[in-house]
C-alpha cells in the first residue's frame, strides 16, 4: 500500500520548480494560515533550521510572509502572500485536472469504488495527522 500511495502522490504532483518540502509547505499553509515556524518543521518531518532556510526562500520568491506572533515576537510566523495563495490554487487545480482525465479513462464501477473509498481515505489522513512524531533529523 506504501507504494501505491507514493506513486499515487507522484504521478498527480508536478514539482513545477517546488520540491516535495516546499509544495507541502505552501498547501499546509493554504490549509492552516499563519503558522509557527516550528510547527511547519515538525509537520513536514524536518529540522528547523531546513525549514527556515526553505522560509527564506519562499519569502524571497514572494510566496510566503514572515511575520511575528503579536503574542511572543521571538515565535515566527509564516502565512501565505497573494501570491503564494494564487499559486497553490493553480498546483491544486492541476493536480484536479490531472486526476479528473485518469478517472475518466476508468470503468465506472472502478470509478465507483475509488469515491466510495474516499470517506475512509480521509479518516486515515485525519489519524495520521493526528500522531505526532517528534523529528530527529
Amino acid at each position: 500500500m506504501e507504494g501505491l500511495v507514493l506513486r499515487l502522490s507522484s504521478l498527480t504532483a508536478r514539482r513545477e520548480g517546488f520540491s516535495r518540502t516546499a509544495a507541502a509547505t505552501l498547501a499546509r499553509l493554504a490549509d492552516s494560515g499563519p503558522t509557527r515556524l516550528t510547527e511547519l518543521a515538525i509537520a513536514e518531518e524536518v529540522s528547523q533550521p531546513s525549514m527556515s532556510g526553505l522560509a527564506a526562500r519562499l519569502v524571497d520568491q514572494g510566496l510566503v510572509h514572515r511575520g511575528s506572533d503579536p503574542a511572543d515576537a521571538r515565535v515566527v510566523l509564516l502565512s501565505l502572500t497573494p501570491a503564494g495563495r494564487d499559486v497553490v490554487a493553480r498546483r491544486r487545480e492541476a493536480r484536479m485536472q490531472r486526476l479528473a482525465a485518469a478517472l475518466s479513462g476508468l470503468t465506472a464501477d472502478d470509478v465507483t469504488r475509488i469515491a466510495a473509498a474516499v470517506p475512509a481515505l480521509n479518516r486515515l489522513a485525519d489519524a495520521l495527522r493526528r500522531s505526532p512524531e517528534e523529528v530527529t533529523r
